[in-house]
C-alpha cells in the first residue's frame, strides 16, 4: 500500500529519472566499448562462454607464436647445415682426387691446405649462433661454444693445426607446445648433426656375475633408466634396449663385458645420475668428468665425428698416404655426408610440421574470434536504435516533470 502525499509525485519522478539515466548510461557505455556485456549480470551464461573463448584464443595465439619461432630457428639451422653439406662435397672431391694415385706428395700437401681451411669453415658452422647469441648446435646449453678446438703439432706441417674437436653442449632437448597438450621435441645436439659413424663401446670388465647393490638411475643418450637393487647385467641390457634411447646394449660373448652401440651416427652419452652402476660395469670412469668424455680408460671406443674424418684426410694428405685416403678416410666422409643429409631431412620435416601448425592455429584463432564476436560484440543497429528511444523517453520525462513543477508559491498568493 502506497501512502498518498504531496511529495509522492516528486519522489516518483526522481526515481524514474535516475532509473532511466542508468539505462541510458549503460547504452552509452556499450556503444563506447563496442561490447554488449558490461557486467557479468548482463548475461551470466554468455559471460561465462566469453571468458572461456578469450582464454582459449590466448592459448591458440601462443601456440601460433611458438610455431612461428620454431620455423625461423629451423630456417637458420638449415642454412648452416646445407652450407656444411656443400663443404663436405668439396672435401670428398679432394679426397677422390688425392686417392687416384696421379698426384705427388707435394701436390697432396697443397690439397691439405685447402682441406684445413674447409675444416675451419666446418667448425665455424658448427659453432654458429642465432640472432640472440644462442648456440645453434649445443643442445640446451645454448650459452656455450658448441665445439672446442685444440691445436697441436701434425706430422707434415710446420705450424700447429687443428688436432681435436670436442663437444661442449649436451643432448637434452626442448619441448615446445604447438597445440593443446601437443609438443614438438626440438633436439639440436651437435654430436648428432656433425657426427660420422655409429659409435661403439666395448668394456673389458667381466659383468656376468654383476648385481646392482642398490637402486640407482643411469643416463643413456639423455634417457633416464631406473636400475633396481638385484638387477643383473641382462636386466640392465633389457632396460637400456627398451628405454627408447638410440643405443643398443649387448653382452660380449668373449669377455662377458657390456657392449654399447648407437643405432645411428651420434656420440655416446653415458652417466650415473645416481649410484655407480655404469662405473661398476667399467663403462665410465665415474662422475668426476662430464659426458661424453667420461668413458672408462680400459673401454675401447670407435666411431668419430665428421671433424675427425676431415682431420684424418688432411693428415693423410700431409704425409702422402694415398692408400688411407682412398680407404677408410673416404668411407667416413661418405658416412658424414649421409648423416648430414639425414639430419637436414629431419629438420625439413620438423619445419613443415611447424608451418602446418601455424596455418591451423591461425584458422582456429579466426574461428574463436568469431565465437567471441557472437557472444560479446554489440549489434550497433539495435544499440543505436535503443539509445535513441531511451534518449527520446528521457527528454519526454524531463518535459513532463517540468510541467509538474511549474506551479510556485506565487500562484496561491493572488
Amino acid at each position: 500500500m502506497r501512502r498518498i502525499s504531496s511529495g509522492m509525485n516528486n519522489a516518483d519522478v526522481q526515481y524514474r529519472l535516475r532509473t532511466h539515466e542508468s539505462k541510458l548510461n549503460h547504452s552509452n557505455n556499450q556503444l563506447g566499448s563496442q561490447h554488449r556485456i558490461q557486467q557479468l549480470r548482463d548475461d551470466p551464461i554468455a559471460a561465462g562462454h566469453l571468458v572461456r573463448y578469450q582464454s582459449y584464443k590466448g592459448r591458440v595465439d601462443t601456440f601460433e607464436t611458438n610455431a612461428q619461432v620454431l620455423t625461423e630457428r629451423f630456417s637458420v639451422r638449415e642454412g648452416y647445415m646445407n652450407d656444411s653439406l656443400q663443404i663436405l662435397h668439396r672435401v670428398r672431391e679432394l679426397a677422390v682426387q688425392g686417392a687416384n694415385g696421379t698426384y705427388t706428395k707435394d701436390d697432396l700437401a697443397n690439397m691439405a691446405t685447402e682441406v684445413d681451411e674447409l675444416l675451419k669453415e666446418l667448425i665455424q658452422n658448427a659453432n654458429a649462433v642465432d640472432q640472440d647469441g644462442n648456440a645453434l648446435f649445443a643442445g640446451t646449453n645454448t650459452k656455450t661454444t658448441a665445439f672446442e678446438v685444440e691445436m697441436g703439432n701434425v706430422p707434415g706441417s710446420a705450424i700447429p693445426l687443428v688436432a681435436t674437436v670436442t663437444y661442449n653442449g649436451n643432448v637434452d632437448s626442448n619441448k615446445v607446445e604447438i597445440d593443446e597438450n601437443q609438443y614438438m621435441n626440438v633436439n639440436n645436439s651437435g654430436n648428432r648433426t656433425f657426427w660420422s659413424e655409429h659409435q661403439q663401446l666395448f668394456t673389458e670388465r667381466d659383468a656376468s656375475g654383476y648385481q646392482a647393490s642398490a637402486d640407482s638411475v643411469i643416463g643413456v643418450d639423455g634417457h633416464q633408466i631406473e636400475i633396481k637393487r638385484g638387477d643383473n647385467v641382462y636386466a640392465i641390457i633389457a632396460k637400456i634396449n627398451d628405454s627408447g634411447a638410440a643405443v643398443k646394449a649387448s653382452i660380449d660373448p668373449v669377455t662377458n663385458g657390456l657392449n654399447l652401440i648407437t643405432t645411428d651416427p651420434r656420440q655416446l652419452w653415458l652417466e650415473d645420475i645416481s649410484g655407480t652402476t655404469l662405473t661398476d660395469l667399467g663403462v665410465i670412469a665415474g662422475n668426476d668428468q662430464r659426458p661424453p668424455y667420461n668413458l672408462a680408460v680400459n673401454a675401447k671406443v670407435s666411431g668419430g665425428s665428421m671433424f675427425d674424418s676431415v682431420i684424418a684426410l688432411r693428415d693423410a694428405m700431409l704425409v702422402g698416404d694415398q692408400e688411407a685416403i682412398g680407404g677408410r678416410v673416404l668411407g667416413t666422409i661418405d658416412q658424414s655426408m649421409n648423416n648430414l643429409v639425414t639430419r637436414v631431412a629431419e629438420l625439413g620435416s620438423e619445419y613443415e610440421r611447424a608451418a602446418l601448425n601455424i596455418t591451423r592455429n591461425s584458422n582456429t584463432s579466426l574461428n574463436v574470434t568469431q565465437m567471441i564476436s557472437t557472444e560479446g560484440d554489440l549489434d550497433f543497429t539495435k544499440a543505436i536504435t535503443d539509445m535513441k528511444m531511451l534518449d527520446y523517453v528521457h527528454q519526454a520525462t524531463l518535459s513532463v516533470a517540468g510541467k509538474l513543477y511549474s506551479s510556485t508559491l506565487l500562484n496561491y498568493m493572488r
